[in-house]
């Protein structure tokens, strides 16, 4: 990277970021807000659902927007529609003596502008960074998307010392100032030629899928798992951090903060060890990532002592942070062309993980945390054995990025 490209890129850095404190800001404040809006488990964690499902419904129309009128023009009002929710959160909060549902539809809205974010700042990335260079740029991306996890906890709870609605009038502050610094500071490589054609654009996407449908389905439920497993446990963690261990306030960020940190350490590492060693380490990490994530389960399963869960959560964040920097890579290189759809339908299923872990989990308790753990493990055991007798990444990436000393040049 060099020059404008790394201001470049530094600017559209802060959209992952920004977008993932959406959720996980949220994540140790909400045994706070369930008590001041008297609500149950379930209903607070809706407020991670209704942020998590709109924002994935809306993903695939952003990136099909993207490819055809430019990755900014739709990244940059989502941002501001983003930071609107935020505030209109905050505000319901503020002046009404029962928030909860205004709250809920202000998070709906969030959703809608988080919708044109993230994947599309990945879909840029792979625009911009050509070849090998890509995976690192991708890893890079991936770790400030978990370096804004780190934040999160730490941002929402030591906000939510002020007043527990203040995370919301936070999301406003920054999402407004990421759009401002995409906007004037981020550079997008002008596209060749004309506009496709809806029915050619949709024919070739149709093509992408018929042949490389297989790689794309395991790398999409994967990275569904990733997001269910990852939001699912913490806040289950958050939950039992107060009920169990009357641990509270900014002290359960730091715990929080723990696995988050580890994924996004992981991440820049892993992306920087995809550029060097593509194709020997790529399908190896999304098989130790997954192996790592069924480890982490089986403990959460079978122990109950704070520390170990705290360290069981440790590997999950780590199994994570090796497993989304590689699935990244593979999905921003399996098109060209339908890149945006292609990585925003990506972004969906895992929104819809994000969306359905917190809740799932509160409903699943009544299980038993035994019985909760040792289905997930299960999950996340039969992904990795998909990955390892059925993933091709020959198949996802062109030949000059398995081969890079051959040349260089467009790698998607």
């Amino acid at each position: 990277m060099k020059g404008r490209t790394i201001l470049t890129f530094a600017a559209l850095c802060t959209v992952p970021f920004v977008l993932v404190l959406s959720n996980s800001m949220l994540i140790p404040v909400l045994p706070k807000m369930q008590r001041a809006m008297g609500i149950s488990l379930f209903q607070v964690g809706l407020l991670i659902t209704a942020f998590s499902i709109p924002a994935g419904t809306i993903i695939p129309l952003a990136g099909f927007l993207s490819d055809q009128y430019g990755r900014k023009l739709i990244m940059v009002p989502s941002l501001l529609i983003f930071g609107l929710g935020g505030v209109f959160a905050g505000l319901a909060a503020l002046f009404l003596e029962k928030p909860y549902i205004y709250i809920l539809l202000a998070r709906i809205l969030q959703g809608v502008g988080g919708g044109g974010t993230y994947q599309l700042a990945m879909a840029l990335t792979g625009d911009i960074f050509q070849s090998e260079e890509r995976s690192k740029a991708l890893g890079i991306l991936e770790a400030a998307n978990g370096l804004g996890k780190v934040a999160a906890p730490l941002l929402g709870a030591g906000s939510a010392l002020i007043f527990w609605y203040a995370p919301f009038f936070v999301y406003g502050v920054l999402a407004f100032t990421a759009a401002l610094l995409v906007w004037f500071i981020c550079e997008e490589p002008e596209k060749e030629g004309k506009k496709e054609p809806l029915k050619s654009y949709l024919k070739n996407l149709q093509q992408i899928f018929s042949q490389k449908g297989r790689g794309l389905g395991i790398c999409f439920l994967a990275g569904m798992l990733t997001l269910f497993l990852f939001f699912g446990v913490l806040s289950y963690f958050s939950d039992l951090l107060e009920s169990r261990y009357h641990i509270k306030g900014f002290t359960t960020g730091l715990y929080i903060a723990g696995p988050v940190l580890a994924m996004a350490l992981t991440s820049y590492l892993v992306g920087t060890l995809l550029q060097k060693q593509l194709a020997k380490l790529l399908k190896p990490a999304v098989i130790t990532g997954l192996a790592l994530q069924t480890s982490s389960l089986l403990i959460l399963a079978l122990v109950r002592r704070q520390y170990v869960l705290f360290v069981a959560i440790i590997i999950l964040g780590i199994g994570s942070g090796i497993l989304l920097p590689s699935l990244n890579m593979l999905i921003t290189s399996a098109s060209l062309k339908e890149r945006g759809l292609v990585t925003a339908l990506y972004g969906t299923v895992r929104f819809f993980g994000a969306a359905l872990g917190p809740p799932t989990v509160g409903l699943a308790l009544d299980l038993g945390p035994l019985v909760m753990f040792l289905a997930a493990a299960l999950a996340a055991a039969l992904i990795a054995a998909l990955a390892l007798f059925f993933l091709d990444e020959g198949e996802l990436l062109p030949a000059k990025m398995l081969a890079p000393e051959k040349g260089s040049g467009d790698g998607g």
